[in-house]
């Protein structure tokens, strides 16, 4: 795939595509750059019906320190109508990563803060080394974590990110994973173990199953349990049965066969 001097694209299997930021220099600040060539890839890849699993993953020391001190300079000159149309770009980025139809794993190989606290809640797992940091700085600089927000408290729930997101307190990454943030904590030398075992359970696994599985997720989190709800899961599981992968599945269960997607 296609190189860019923010972002590299790179496939470790068929089946696998990586997502690389690539500013270690910087801590892999967000700035225009790189916001528009995440959501191009992630968009790219969402259409791509070879690719199952997307892996982010980053260079150097830390995954991401948030925004750009460059390009935060250039913010503070800007008009409400400009800070609209350049929060609305970190939104859409931010999206087209949750909004993914293949399972997102985000690979943690140091300290996340601010927005790269919000890339890690906006992947479906998380795997970090047992040495990294997250902050929810943002009311440090007078600013709050609005557009990663609701990723964040869907990731940690409500309680604990009222806590990180007002006091801007650092916490460990055994701390990020007792409150949800995390999957999994790992040493460093075994983090791409970690990483793999989860991209081997999701390549077992249905696609189809896993992009309904998603919007599945979506839609009845925080819902309230009615019966619009409960007639939405029958419709779930009425046409996951009636589907190509349902019925595929079904039939090599009962012939004790490996299904198509595990061939």
């Amino acid at each position: 795939m296609s190189a860019d001097t923010t972002v590299r694209l790179s496939r470790p299997s068929a089946a696998v595509a990586r997502v690389t930021l690539c500013r270690p220099d910087v801590r892999n600040a967000f700035n225009d750059e790189i916001i528009t060539a995440l959501t191009q890839a992630f968009r790219a890849l969402d259409a791509d019906d070879t690719v199952r699993v997307v892996v982010l993953a980053a260079e150097g020391p830390a995954f991401c320190a948030g925004a750009d001190l460059h390009w935060m300079r250039r913010m503070a000159d800007y008009t409400r109508a400009q800070n609209l149309d350049d929060a609305a770009g970190l939104a859409q980025m931010l999206r087209s990563i949750a909004g993914c139809r293949k399972p997102t794993i985000a690979r943690v190989q140091g300290d996340a803060y601010a927005g790269g606290v919000g890339l890690v809640a906006a992947c479906d797992l998380a795997v970090a080394v047992d040495t990294a940091q997250f902050c929810l700085s943002e009311v440090k600089l007078g600013l709050v974590p609005a557009t990663i927000g609701p990723y964040v408290v869907r990731a940690m729930g409500p309680r604990a990110a009222q806590r990180y997101m007002l006091t801007a307190e650092r916490f460990d990454a055994t701390t990020a994973q007792r409150t949800g943030l995390l999957h999994e904590v790992a040493p460093a030398e075994a983090l791409d173990a970690a990483v793999q075992a989860l991209v081997d359970a999701l390549l077992a696994a249905s696609p189809q199953a896993l992009a309904t599985g998603k919007r599945l997720l979506h839609e009845i989190t925080g819902a309230p349990l009615d019966a619009a709800l409960i007639a939405r899961t029958v419709e779930f599981i009425a046409d996951a049965r009636a589907s190509d992968d349902g019925r595929e599945g079904v039939q090599a269960f009962l012939g004790k066969r490996r299904p198509r997607w595990q061939a």
